[in-house]
């Protein structure tokens, strides 16, 4: 009778375990702040100073405003020789702050940085880990670019299609 009392206790103490885990946490779903504004356009980043890894820098992150002379959030990754991560550092920062997106490696002590910046509230989620996500990203950038490619025929084109569908076959 006590063996499966005690198997009862252990599966359900694991259970338990797994349900309180805080590993599933979805750091995409941020939603907007509640609480007034400081100012027109402000904004939160994920910030934390030489975190672990980046999961524990998302967790813990300090949610705070950033400061007016800040537009976008910078994340800097420190990895060593086979790409561990030594530390993880998020942070607000300026545009000029930004120019040092990228990855460099140090050779002599085979350790290496990368680099990325991005505009919008908590954009900064992901760890930059090479030179394809270790870049500069601004929203302007990508209205720009939807603009550029917007063509005057596409209100015709899809209004073309809506009146093809109506037709009978």
């Amino acid at each position: 009778m006590v063996v499966p009392v005690v198997v009862y206790l252990l599966v359900a103490s694991k259970l338990l375990s797994t349900a309180v885990k805080c590993d599933s946490i979805n750091f995409y779903n941020i939603r907007p702040p509640v609480d007034a504004t400081p100012y027109p356009k402000s904004f939160k980043c994920f910030t934390c100073e030489q975190a672990s890894d980046n999961y524990s820098c998302n967790r813990w992150a300090e949610d705070k405003w950033c400061p007016q002379n800040t537009q976008y959030c910078m994340t800097v990754h420190y990895f060593g020789r086979h790409g561990r991560t030594k530390s993880v550092t998020k942070r607000c920062a300026a545009f000029d702050d930004c120019n040092l997106t990228g990855c460099r490696h140090h050779g002599n002590t085979h350790h290496g940085e990368c680099v990325s910046c991005c505009e919008g509230m908590a954009c900064n989620v992901e760890l930059p880990t090479n030179h394809t996500n270790a870049v500069f990203i601004r929203i302007q950038d990508f209205s720009s670019a939807a603009t550029r490619h917007t063509s005057s025929r596409t209100p015709v084109l899809l209004l073309t299609a809506a009146f093809a569908a109506l037709l009978p076959l």
